[in-house]
Order: C-alpha cells, then sequence, then structure tokens
C-alpha cells in the first residue's frame, strides 16, 4: 500500500504542516529585520510561483469548474494575501512567541464561523472556550512589556487576531473546494494569486527595496517561499482533503506549542509569569473548546 493511502498519512502531513508553520513566525522575524515586508511577502510567493512552473508542472492538467473561480479568488485572497498583509507588520510590532499563542485561537474562530455561516451548532463548552481564549489573549497583549524586538505588543498581537480571521475565511472556502480539487493545485494558485498580488505592492512609496544582499534574510525568504508556501500549505490542504475541517483545524493548536519553543531556543524570547498565566489561560479555552458531542449545552 502507497503511504499517501495509509490513514495515518494526513495525520503526519498535518503534524509535519503546522510545524513549518510555527517555524516561520520565527524565520519571518529574522527576514523582517532586514528587509521590508512587501518584499518579503513577494519574494516568498514568486519563488514558490516558479517552483510550480519549472518543476511541479502537473498542476496544470486541473480545470477550474464553472461558477469556482471567484470561490478560489475570494479563498487566495483572504490567505496568502490579506493573512500575509496583517501577519508580516505584526511581527514587526510583536514576539513570535505571542503571535503563537494568538494562533490558538484560530479552531475557536472557525467554530463560530460554522455556528453563523455554516449553521452548524456551537455548544456552551465551545463558546466557554472561546471566551476564555479571548480574554487570555487580551491580558496576554496588555501585560506585555515593548522591547527593541516587539515595541508595540498590543497592536502586533491585534494584527495577528485579523490574520486569524482571514484565515478562517481561507479555511471555511478551502474545505468546499478540496472536493473537487488536489491540494497541489489549491497551493499553486494560491501562490500565483499571491504574486499577483504584491507585486504592485512593491512600488508603493512606502515600500523600501532592497538595496543590498543578506545572507540570514534571503535564506528565510527561501525557506518561507519553499518550506512554507509551498510545504506547510501543501501538505495542510493535503490534510484537510482527507480529514473533517473539525479535525484539521484542532491541529492548528500545536502552534503556539511548537512557536514557543522555538521563540525561546532561536530568538531567545521569554514571557514574563503574568504572561505565562494568560498563555495558559488560551490553551484552557482551546482545549475545552473541543467539543464533539455536537449537543448544546
Amino acid at each position: 500500500m502507497p503511504i499517501s493511502d495509509s490513514k495515518y498519512f494526513p495525520v503526519v502531513a498535518l503534524v509535519v504542516a503546522v510545524f513549518l508553520w510555527a517555524s516561520s513566525f520565527i524565520v519571518l522575524k529574522i527576514a523582517l529585520a532586514v528587509y521590508d515586508p512587501m518584499v518579503v511577502i513577494f519574494g516568498r510567493m514568486m519563488l514558490a510561483s516558479l517552483c510550480f512552473v519549472f518543476f511541479i508542472p502537473k498542476f496544470r492538467k486541473q480545470k477550474i469548474h464553472k461558477g469556482d473561480f471567484k470561490w478560489l479568488a475570494i479563498m487566495a485572497f483572504c490567505e496568502p494575501c490579506m493573512y500575509f498583509v496583517f501577519e508580516s507588520h505584526a511581527m514587526i510590532y510583536t514576539s513570535a512567541s505571542q503571535a503563537g499563542m494568538i494562533v490558538a485561537t484560530l479552531p475557536l474562530l472557525m467554530a463560530v464561523s460554522a455556528r453563523f455561516i455554516l449553521k452548524e451548532k456551537l455548544s456552551r463548552k465551545t463558546l466557554i472556550g472561546f471566551i476564555l481564549a479571548v480574554i487570555g489573549g487580551i491580558w496576554l497583549s496588555v501585560y506585555s512589556a515593548a522591547t527593541e524586538a516587539s515595541p508595540d505588543p498590543i497592536f502586533g498581537n491585534f494584527l495577528e487576531f485579523l490574520a486569524m480571521c482571514c484565515a478562517v475565511g481561507y479555511m471555511t472556502i478551502l474545505k468546499t473546494m478540496t472536493v473537487r480539487y488536489s491540494a497541489l493545485f489549491i497551493t499553486a494558485f494560491q501562490a500565483f494569486m499571491g504574486a499577483i498580488f504584491y507585486l504592485p505592492l512593491l512600488f508603493m512609496p512606502t515600500t523600501t527595496l532592497p538595496d543590498f544582499y543578506h545572507p540570514a534574510a534571503t535564506f528565510s525568504i527561501i525557506y518561507l517561499g519553499i518550506g512554507i508556501t509551498l510545504g506547510a500549505y501543501g501538505l495542510y490542504n493535503y490534510g484537510m482533503s482527507r480529514l473533517p475541517a473539525s479535525q484539521t483545524t484542532a491541529y492548528v493548536n500545536l502552534i503556539p506549542v511548537f512557536t514557543l519553543i522555538m521563540g525561546w531556543a532561536i530568538l531567545d524570547e521569554k514571557l514574563n509569569f503574568t504572561q505565562f498565566i494568560a498563555a495558559g489561560l488560551v490553551m484552557c479555552g482551546v482545549i475545552l473548546s473541543q467539543d464533539r458531542s455536537g449537543k448544546n449545552g
């Protein structure tokens, strides 16, 4: 039996995807310390697009069904387009560790979205968990001290939260699209739309184009383009096509754990005691929200 047909392969794919996503906070922080956010994001999108054009031609065989292009376009506009506008700027103002904790609210936002958009039931436990996680996220931000690496963590965490709202739009549409399109095609579509979206932003007066070469920052862009845009999104889109959305979004809960560890080990980031309590409140809210009973109350 091929490995890709194993019932465990989607799970492995999702775990690797969220690990790569967690590492993107660290790598993005390194790149943004040197290059303009628009340069970093366009570079990763263009690099991923070139990989599809020259090395992965299989995606070109897939045709878009009538009426689907607008939904694919909206999905890509949510993520990567607007998502990275918010996240790249968020990483200028806050730490990678705190941004990773804000990501923990994504499954809860998805549950609320499912309740009001897809008309799925929202249990009392999920609602209480959502409230606890939001309180924890606000607490984490309010007690964040400004540092050289995170000059305005409250504003940065708010931008990261807006990025999570964009991710909800992406994941909601993604689940319906994976029924008709391969994970490879959807990942390629996202990369091309992202490159097209960010190209004109390079020429805005507020964008600073690079006039020197920085090895670590350049490698970070390459890693973001191949490892994250190509690898993480490809693996997550594959996992989403094989498992229910309620299960795949739950794996996002691993991102803050991975990010905290990598932020401490690589960037020497630290949370104070109050922030640890707030982070714990976020995680308690997330765990409490994982109610699979499907009953109200």
